[in-house]
């Protein structure tokens, strides 16, 4: 199975911390962020990801180089900043099977089960599944509404619902074709989250939510990051 990892932000919140490093390399005791990712996800079953690179692409193509622990490792770089949307599409055209794809936040780590959310994906004949976490508060990362049999409704910054709160947690199971419409779109600047994913939803795409209660971390902010470093080197020290 074929995964994307969307790497090539800056973080720019985060260069208290790892001022010289792009933020997937930020060191979790001695071990990059990234490792940690692609340990995860190879104990799965993924063998081959595309690494969507950009600010010193460089250190982390020295640091994986084209083969890890068994899984192959290519690289779409960009020679200027495309947004999450733009990096996708980008990395989508090395993609070399055509079953359904992982797509991974470079900055995110959320523990989904493979198995669960493949199943669920067929079962719902989705064309695109995102992973969700419950939250108390939906103002950091927004909130996705579903309907009665799970399938995504609506998304956005802030919404008011007298259900559960669901944010989107950064692990996306796409079919291929799906990008089809966009190869004509490369090296265009746009957003997974703000473009991509709303165009789905209004082409009425079947895109279902899968619910993880597993660990979720985000190292985009130093706070956040300091906890990544407890929990990550604590129960994923693969």
């Amino acid at each position: 199975m074929e995964a994307i990892i969307l790497a090539g932000g800056l973080g720019t919140r985060l260069r208290s911390i790892v001022s010289e490093l792009p933020k997937p390399l930020a060191p979790i005791k001695n071990k990059p962020f990234l490792a940690y990712l692609l340990d995860f996800w190879i104990a799965q079953g993924v063998n081959r990801f595309v690494l969507s690179v950009g600010y010193k692409y460089e250190t982390i193509q020295n640091k994986f180089g084209t083969r890890y622990k068994g899984a192959e490792v290519d690289y779409a770089v960009e020679t200027k900043p495309l947004g999450t949307g733009g990096g996708l599409i980008l990395s989508w055209e090395k993609l070399l099977s055509p079953e359904p794809f992982l797509i991974l936040n470079g900055d995110t780590f959320f523990n989904v089960n493979l198995t669960d959310i493949l199943s669920q994906h067929s079962n719902c004949k989705a064309d695109m599944t995102l992973s969700l976490f419950e939250v108390s508060n939906n103002k950091r990362y927004g909130t996705v509404v579903l309907d009665k049999n799970g399938f995504v409704r609506s998304l956005g910054k802030e919404h008011k619902t007298t259900g559960n709160n669901f944010a989107n947690g950064g692990v996306y199971l796409m079919e291929p074709s799906l990008l089809k419409e966009y190869g004509n779109h490369r090296y265009k600047k746009c957003s997974l989250e703000d473009e991509l994913l709303p165009n789905l939803l209004r082409q009425k795409r079947r895109v279902s939510g899968f619910i993880s209660e597993g660990d979720f971390i985000d190292i985009g902010l130093p706070e956040d990051y300091r906890k990544a470093e407890k929990i990550l080197s604590k129960n994923y020290g693969i």
